[in-house]
């Protein structure tokens, strides 16, 4: 990484961005630019020009969006669509003005088809339908790329994209409603675990397959994409094919999730699992060959990660009502 450069990182408090900018103070990279939703509605399409236009960031991180798990998909796919899009719309356009000329943007494994042929291959967007539970944010992640990619056609930028598998880690939002499924269970198992109850319920029947990246990796793989020279960014990707998928390449049950979160939580009692929730797409694990052959691979176990996720959550009593939006 350039230690020179200044790099923006939009959603910094989110569980990526946190995470992207913990890596570059790492790198030596300190001229970082943040700022909070408070001070710049990322949906604010006039503020996002301004702010690009005063700063004119070295490179941008496009790490913030709207988030959350099945239940705040069903919720409100409006929000997902609608805020991703103006987000994404925004922040891609107003980097071009500002002549930056190199940006990363953070999608999301949602973007494959809910039935595409394990493990998904990059060359599997858009050959065949979505799951439905997710589909507002999945459109909203794809137009993301398919902006990148547009912007680097007609005007000549080097715009990139990642696509993370499912992430966890220090910085997680553990609301009960609208979290994703490792800090929910985590969550659902301490609170059980201090109530002394017998058993807990876990949506679902327990047997689709996920791979679960922990965010540092992710963190690390992103700086490691960006800061690749362009000829090797370029010699592993196509013009209109160029994201690139983000994982372990090894997934297990929900099941096994669930069984390895109690243990690593320390609740005892019965696990019990609710058929007539939704289960979601029945099996979602990446092909990450492409960034293999690039040089990149993850080092940081499920079992290691899950530990020191709830050891985060235990100091810093993670239990919290945010909202969802990584700012």
């Amino acid at each position: 990484m350039d230690q020179n450069a200044s790099y923006y990182v939009a959603g910094h408090r989110g569980l990526v961005g946190s995470a992207i900018v913990r890596q570059l103070h790492k790198a030596g990279c300190d001229n970082i630019i943040t700022r909070t939703h408070s001070e710049l509605d990322l949906t604010d399409q006039a503020a996002v020009r301004a702010f690009f236009a005063q700063e004119r960031p070295d490179y941008v991180i496009l790490a913030a969006a709207k988030v959350g798990g099945i239940h705040a998909n069903n919720t409100y796919p409006a929000e997902f669509i609608q805020d991703n899009l103006m987000i994404e719309a925004n922040v891609i356009d107003a980097a071009w003005r500002a002549d930056v000329q190199r940006l990363l943007f953070l999608g999301s494994s949602c973007i494959y088809p809910r039935d595409v042929e394990q493990p998904m291959r990059e060359d599997a967007l858009l050959t065949g339908t979505l799951e439905s539970t997710n589909e507002p944010y999945a459109i909203a992640k794809i137009a993301g790329i398919k902006l990148c990619e547009s912007y680097n056609r007609q005007y000549g930028t080097d715009y990139r994209s990642v696509m993370p598998t499912n992430l966890y880690g220090e910085g997680d939002n553990f609301h009960p409603e609208n979290s994703h499924v490792i800090p929910a269970l985590m969550r659902r198992f301490h609170e059980a675990k201090q109530r002394g109850d017998n058993q807990v319920t876990v949506w679902g029947s327990g047997r689709p397959m996920r791979e679960f990246l922990h965010v540092d990796d992710m963190a690390a793989a992103s700086l490691f994409v960006l800061g690749l020279d362009k000829p090797s960014y370029e010699a592993n990707t196509q013009p209109m094919l160029s994201h690139i998928n983000v994982g372990t390449g090894v997934d297990c049950s929900i099941r096994e999730l669930a069984e390895t979160i109690a243990e690593v939580v320390g609740f005892e009692g019965e696990l019990v699992f609710d058929a007539s929730k939704p289960d979601g797409t029945p099996r979602k694990l990446m092909d990450v060959s492409r960034l293999r052959a690039m040089g990149w691979e993850a080092s940081i176990g499920l079992k290691e990660g899950l530990a020191a996720t709830y050891a985060w959550f235990l100091n810093t009593k993670a239990i919290s009502a945010v909202s969802g939006v990584s700012e």
